[in-house]
């Protein structure tokens, strides 16, 4: 079943894939570490926790497809409690995240028992946007969110822009145990599987993998509707028996789960990518950042004689001096 294979641990990582009986090749993501660590640093509600590691999952699915040094970003603006969420995939392996919501609206939610991600989003934008660099054009795709699951939003978002027949999963866990002291230790993990079907020949079936956008105007968009042709079904129907916790088992690894799901048809594997949470932030960037405002704005930002800055990805903590980040006077 191995095609490739490297020291990889078989948690935080993505594992690309192709079923040759049955056409068809995706990813399989399993983040562990990376989640954790982002939920711990932020400190969310757990009903926020579950959807931004959803959405973790389903960046790091489309973001690893990258072939070129980038940036895939997922982001969500909508109307509902969780009024913004931005994940950045910063190729070939980087992730960081941060959510935004009305505290007031989730404990709402959260009290009638309205929890599920599609609960939080409301309406709004999906918008997947993939940033090639400083010489070369970004590229979105918008999904209207109208009570769309992020699984649903994906499945939007590659019929109009790809115009792939695609199925997506996301699962997520807290698995919560006892540290050496008896306190609680909790930690996530997300999981997730994409699969399209890529046909060795078809006139029907344009692109090969993650295109790098479309029009951003929904209006602008072409649906596609594929046929059902037989080997697609059954995929479908295959996927469709994976339970949530299958996704999510640490005992399970990707390679066991693609066994059971597609050992009559051929699966292949091919080499694991980790993925890391790292962010991009950092003094030097922050400090060039000033030099696009104008003196008066910096002024505005001056408190108790000094400039301070927080990441909202990382919440690392910067402080300047307004003396080290003023534009040198022209001549």
């Amino acid at each position: 079943m191995t095609e490739q294979s490297k020291s990889v641990s078989p948690l935080d990582r993505v594992l690309p894939f192709q079923v040759d009986g049955l056409d068809v090749r995706g990813r399989m993501v399993h983040l562990n570490e990376t989640v954790t660590r982002i939920i711990q640093r932020h400190n969310y509600p757990d009903a926020v926790n579950r959807l931004l590691a959803e959405a973790i999952a389903l960046t790091a699915l489309l973001g690893s497809s990258l072939k070129f040094e980038g940036k895939f970003i997922l982001q969500v603006q909508s109307k509902g409690a969780v009024n913004m969420m931005v994940v950045d995939f910063n190729a070939p392996d980087a992730v960081r995240a941060y959510v935004r919501f009305d505290e007031e609206a989730l404990q709402e939610l959260i009290a009638a028992g309205k929890t599920r991600p599609e609960d939080l989003l409301g309406e709004g934008h999906l918008v997947m946007t993939i940033d090639q660099g400083q010489y070369m054009n970004r590229y979105q795709g918008v999904v209207v969110l109208d009570g769309k699951s992020l699984e649903e939003a994906a499945h939007s978002y590659f019929m109009q822009s790809e115009q792939l027949p695609t199925r997506v999963r996301l699962a997520v866990t807290e698995m919560v145990s006892k540290q050496e002291d008896g306190a609680p230790k909790s930690e996530w993990i997300a999981g997730g599987l994409l699969v399209q079907y890529l046909p060795q020949s078809s006139a029907d079936i344009p692109h090969r993998d993650l295109h790098p956008g479309d029009h951003p105007d929904p209006e602008m968009q072409k649906t596609y509707h594929a046929d059902e042709v037989d080997v697609w079904r059954e995929c479908e129907a295959l996927v469709n028996t994976i339970d949530d916790h299958e996704l999510t088992d640490p005992a399970v690894p990707a390679e066991t789960l693609l066994y059971r799901l597609f050992h009559e048809n051929g699966p292949r594997v091919f080499e694991a990518m980790p993925i890391v949470d790292r962010c991009t932030c950092s003094r030097e960037r922050i400090g060039d950042m000033f030099k696009t405002f104008d003196p008066d704005e910096v002024k505005e930002m001056v408190v108790d004689g000094k400039i301070e800055v927080t990441c909202e990805f990382c919440s690392t903590h910067y402080e300047f001096d307004p003396a080290e980040v003023a534009k040198p006077e022209a001549d």
